[in-house]
């Protein structure tokens, strides 16, 4: 197992890596938001929690026991998002408000649909790492010491 050096610094990381990746998340490359790379960081504080804590520990502290419902809202939120404006003769994946209309701020943040479906985006990478990270954990502690393949 690792030191506690290890575990200490993992620890110490994972709040800011998941403010980062909020941070990403609003802003993102071109002020729309970034979902993927959000998704990406956010699961990279968390699988660093694994190496360093062990998954089964991390899953029970951090109650991430259901992450798999998370990863199915996300794409639940960006079929929502892309497929609505058909509904309303719009072309798919319009967002709402169009471009030439007045745009509603959550301080600096502009509320429209691109930024939902960055925060779908965000949830179903986010979701999908960490339960393929810890199936995969739990492969290799059901294998017995020496066995490859």
């Amino acid at each position: 197992m690792n030191g506690i050096l290890t575990r200490t610094v993992a620890r110490l990381l994972l709040l800011p890596i998941l403010v980062m990746a909020v941070a990403i998340l609003v802003r993102g490359y071109v002020n729309t938001g970034d979902g993927f790379s959000a998704g990406v960081i956010a699961a990279t504080g968390i699988i660093l929690q694994f190496i360093a804590c062990g998954h089964r520990n991390v899953i029970q502290k951090l109650g991430l026991s259901g992450l798999a419902p998370i990863a199915f809202v996300g794409v639940l939120i960006t079929f929502l998002v892309a497929f609505v404006p058909v509904l309303f003769g719009e072309p798919l994946v319009s967002h709402f408000p169009s471009p030439a209309a007045e745009v509603k701020h959550l301080g600096t943040l502009e509320l429209h649909t691109a930024v939902l479906f960055d925060v779908g985006v965000f949830f179903l990478i986010l979701g999908f790492s960490i339960v393929a990270s810890h199936i995969i954990a739990s492969e290799a502690d059901a294998r017995p010491v020496g066995e490859h393949g």
